[in-house]
């Protein structure tokens, strides 16, 4: 008989769930027509609900002046538990002065076609300032407003509002129904497999070879692969999500086991704190239920901001402990002409002249010229794909320009 399937534990023991159901929730929503509202940032609508489904599990909501500045100084909650990135709620001075701390204020996404989606209420149980230039040093390492991280960072409001939160509705446009699995649904689909063992890849680029040599290695010593691009905000010059799932399903179906692959998609913003962002990662898996997560070279950074493996070096920083998720890391990988595989700096003796990498920039302008990406580089299924894609953005910015 085959023993049950025990589950990871979530960050903190408990999987957190706000998400208000039935007539606690019909009465919430009645209650918030009258309260006053906070607008949110595509940022705060990822974060609020993933608070509410347990993705950022133990926090049952934004974080208060002193769980903020302990996140800041400590990478740690004020219990001790492990936590890299502040999530908390800005907002303009004049709004925040607008508001008393004990009120309920309503959480609310402005749709696209102009309409209110009142998403989740706030418990306000703190208004408070805080110092941006701090902020963008401890967690981006850089004050420099030319990161995408801290650019985002300098341009919200001056106040910070802390809180319980409650979500009442999912966001008003849900991209990729079929693959957005909250942490209680992968847990499901996880047991249901009977994977024990589950690695996780955080991705917002397309895979590439080097992306599945990394992945088809892990895979080796776990029960399944759970793929996990982030489709929540980033920058204008990544390639878009739409494009990037289409090609995700075409290598999937060509190249891996079908049985051993979970592909869901995760809703979050992109913050691009390098280190701090790789911890962040790992835990929010955890979340979902993987064991083990895998992090590559200067995973979550920006050219020029962060060491090429200072993501592996700030797990030391940790205990054991601390993180019950376990990390895989992994090196510079490339395809070698001699070697005639794809290799990592760890295995391959050659120099740079036999390697074939291609940085972001080479690639974006490769699609945007039209050009296949080399098959040393890439699948020629993906690469298709990317071509097409990229070819129908280009015809419909043009549309609008």
């Amino acid at each position: 008989m085959t023993p049950a399937v025990k589950a990871m534990p979530a960050h903190g023991g408990t999987l957190v769930d706000r998400m208000l159901r039935g007539s606690l929730r019909e009465a919430a929503l009645e209650r918030a027509q009258s309260m006053p509202k906070v607008f949110l940032t595509p940022m705060a609508v990822s974060d609020l609900e993933l608070i509410a489904v347990g993705a950022f599990s133990p926090l049952t909501g934004f974080m208060t002046s002193d769980v903020y500045r302990t996140v800041l100084d400590d990478m740690r909650l004020p219990s001790g538990l492990a936590w890299t990135i502040p999530v908390a709620l800005p907002v303009a001075k004049e709004k925040a002065d607008t508001f008393k701390e004990g009120q309920e204020v309503a959480l609310v996404e402005r749709t696209s076609d102009g309409k209110e989606n009142i998403m989740g209420l706030l418990e306000l149980a703190e208004k408070y300032e805080y110092d941006k230039e701090k902020e963008a040093e401890k967690v981006y390492r850089t004050t420099d407003d030319a990161h995408p991280g801290v650019a985002r960072l300098y341009r919200q409001g001056e106040m910070l509002l802390g809180g319980n939160i409650y979500l009442l509705n999912r966001p008003s446009e849900i991209e990729f129904p079929e693959f957005r699995h909250d942490p209680a649904q992968t847990r499901r689909l996880f047991a249901a497999r009977g994977w024990r063992r589950i690695v996780a890849f955080q991705t917002r680029n397309p895979i590439h070879r080097a992306h599945e040599y990394i992945q088809k290695v892990a895979m080796e010593v776990v029960d399944g692969l759970f793929l996990h691009p982030l489709v929540g905000e980033t920058k204008p010059d990544d390639i878009p999500a739409d494009v990037r799932m289409e090609s995700y399903q075409t290598i999937l179906r060509d190249y891996y086991p079908a049985d051993r692959v979970l592909l869901g998609v995760y809703p979050a913003a992109m913050r691009y704190a390098g280190p701090r962002e790789a911890i962040f990662h790992a835990i929010a898996r955890q979340n979902y239920g993987c064991t083990h997560f895998i992090v590559g070279r200067d995973h979550a950074g920006v050219k020029g901001y962060y060491g090429t493996y200072d993501a592996h070096y700030i797990f030391d920083e940790f205990l054991p402990h601390e993180l019950f998720i376990t990390p895989l890391f992994f090196d510079y990988a490339f395809y070698c002409r001699k070697c005639k595989a794809v290799v990592s700096a760890k295995t391959c003796p050659h120099g740079p002249e036999d390697h074939v990498f291609l940085s972001g920039t080479q690639v974006r302008q490769m699609l945007a010229n039209g050009e296949p990406l080399p098959e040393e580089f890439t699948r020629p299924e993906v690469s298709r794909v990317l071509l097409q894609g990229m070819a129908h953005k280009r015809a419909e910015e043009a549309k609008k320009g």
